[in-house]
């Protein structure tokens, strides 16, 4: 069968054990963009936030440095690495938060998407890898068409932002050539805010569509053909020709029983050909009468044959019998609702001593 075959014989929708099996494999749907747009997002809390701080904290320390280079001694290539030094702490406390709230944006928005899991099989290695023809299918198939769509929509997008920032802030660079160097941070920052500004906005709107695509195209891998739903039903609940034949073998075994209970019936209630109840009382035992058997059709009037071979009472009372057929179980007291009538019946048959076989109610 080819793959376009199988695909097309996939029309229905994943079952719930489909898609934990996924899960647990794996296998889940997510989003490339959504950790971008929420590593932007951390860059500009960054910047509204910590960064003109340590943009001063850095050219307080530069300017010291330079300013005034008579205080450091650099005769020797160790006094040249200790100002290194000085300079390359400064520059990390700077970079640390940046890179920090980077990271931690990209991991929120992974665990937003699907809770963490530790799986192995993500780890493992397979053939599909590194196999040209899966690569191929890859690059050139529908995923990877999807995502040189993204890509394109991302420089277009990007270079439609910068493009339009440097268009409108023209002007004011080119007053900062004149201006105080100690203005051009500020400056520096500014425009880096509209730039990522201005790229998340536009991220949003891939990130959104992104995440719906990603869903339903796992979605849409998962799908399953009516034979795979199929055979699922028969792992989960056994396959329906044994379970049949074990329900079969169940009522044998309940109606033999039945049929051995019988003889020890008080009497049978019966309507000519359709239905037959057998029931057993006993005074000393207390209680209700007990149904001992019941049946229809063929089941039936094997009950009366057996009653009969076995001198038990047979009444024979169409709407007694198929009332009482709907409304009792076997190895269970009659409903209070049948006393009378079933009373009356015993009555009747023990006022008539020695007469026990073939007896009727109009």
């Amino acid at each position: 069968m080819s793959d376009s075959e199988d695909k097309s014989s996939k029309t229905e929708f994943p079952t719930e054990k489909k898609i934990s099996d996924a899960v647990e494999k794996g296998n889940l749907p997510v989003s490339r963009e959504a950790p971008i747009l929420a590593s932007l997002l951390a860059i500009m809390a960054f910047i509204a936030l910590q960064a003109r701080e340590g943009v001063q904290r850095l050219l307080l320390s530069l300017q010291t440095t330079f300013e005034n280079p008579l205080q450091w001694d650099l005769d020797t290539s160790a006094d040249a690495l200790h100002v290194l030094h000085m300079l390359a702490r400064e520059a990390v406390w700077f970079i640390l938060p940046a890179a920090g709230l980077f990271v931690a944006g990209g991991v929120i928005s992974s665990v937003l998407q699907n809770p963490p899991q530790i799986n192995i099989e993500r780890i493992r290695p397979k053939w599909s890898n590194v196999s040209p023809a899966s690569g191929f299918t890859r690059i050139f198939g529908l995923r990877g068409l999807t995502e040189f769509g993204k890509a394109v929509f991302k420089f277009i997008t990007i270079g439609v932002v910068v493009s339009m920032l440097l268009v409108s802030s023209f002007p004011t660079m080119m007053q900062a050539m004149f201006a105080d160097p100690v203005l051009v941070p500020e400056l520096i920052l500014q425009m880096a805010m509209k730039l990522l500004s201005g790229i998340s906005i536009a991220t949003i709107v891939l990130v959104a569509a992104d995440l719906a695509m990603t869903r339903f195209h796992w979605r849409r891998d998962l799908m399953m053909s009516k034979q795979e739903i199929k055979d699922e039903n028969k792992q989960a609940e056994g396959d329906p020709q044994i379970k049949a034949r074990q329900r079969q073998i169940g009522r044998d075994r309940v109606r033999r029983r039945m049929m051995a209970d019988v003889p020890l019936a008080t009497l049978v209630i019966a309507n000519p050909t359709h239905y037959a109840i057998a029931l057993r009382y006993n005074r000393e035992e207390g209680g209700a009468p007990m149904v001992v058997a019941k049946g229809a059709d063929l089941v039936a009037l094997k009950i009366r044959e057996i009653a009969e071979a076995n001198d038990v009472p047979v009444i024979e009372d169409k709407l007694l019998a198929r009332s009482m057929y709907d409304h009792v179980e076997i190895d269970q007291m009659i409903p209070p609702k049948f006393f009378k009538a079933i009373a009356e019946i015993i009555y009747f048959l023990h006022s008539r001593t020695g007469s026990k076989v073939g007896v009727a109610t109009a």
